[in-house]
């Protein structure tokens, strides 16, 4: 009897921090937005140039895995919360090409909310299937991880290339990718398999933001108007 008392015991115990991690995730992820709203807001407004072309990716992809990299030291600490909020700010600097462009359109305030709102209707949905879902998701993570490198890539690529049908196809994939990790990424927190909110924060963020701006640059290729 014991037994059984202590296993319903230490069961309760992980459901308890399982919606713990998930409510704090939650909570960081709305806040996280506020810096990426401000850095947005500073970089179209004071039109800060932003370096383009290859070395403007690498410059990017520096900066950001280095963020990544001092997140993951700190996440058991609030100089990770700190790192974080930084950068979802420089990650608002960095949608001031995209937005300065989608401006540009008549119709580009509405572009922008539509973005938004795809987003945030994606989130919710697939945040709700991962959390109800018997299913387990969990074998998805290796091959997302190798479509998003082969997307980084591509994108990279792209750059040399110019193509606007491979523009438009990237974006494609990637807002199926990046869902597919919103199902992938809950389904961990639900499942225990991440057990740091500031991590989970960090996977759930960069899911939100591609598939925010991949939606954007398609919502303006396909309705952006200059009338």
């Amino acid at each position: 009897m014991n037994q059984m008392q202590n296993t319903y015991d230490l069961s309760g115990n992980r459901q308890a921090v399982r919606h713990n991690v998930l409510r704090n995730t939650y909570w960081l992820l709305a806040l996280s937005m506020l810096p990426t709203v401000l850095g947005a807001f500073i970089g179209v407004a004071m039109h800060v140039p932003m370096p383009g072309g290859f070395m403007g990716a690498i410059l990017f992809l520096g900066v950001a895995f280095g963020f990544i990299w001092g997140i993951e030291k700190n996440k058991e600490s609030g100089v990770g919360v700190a790192l974080l909020l930084g950068f979802t700010f420089f990650m608002g600097l960095m949608l001031t090409p995209l937005l300065s462009r989608t401006l540009g359109y008549s119709n580009g305030g509405f572009l922008i909310m539509a973005a938004f709102g795809g987003t945030a209707t994606v989130f919710a949905v697939l945040a709700s299937i991962a959390t109800v879902s018997k299913r387990d998701f969990s074998g998805l993570g290796k091959w997302l991880f190798a479509g998003m490198i082969v997307l980084i890539l591509a994108s990279i690529a792209n750059i040399f290339l110019g193509m606007s049908a491979l523009s438009i196809t990237i974006s494609v994939i990637a807002i199926g990718i990046f869902s597919a990790y919103i199902l992938y990424d809950v389904q961990q927190i639900i499942n225990g398999g991440e057990t740091n909110y500031i991590s989970a924060t960090l996977a759930l963020y960069l899911d939100v933001y591609n598939i925010f701006t991949n939606l954007l640059s398609l919502l303006g290729f396909a309705g952006g108007s200059r009338d």
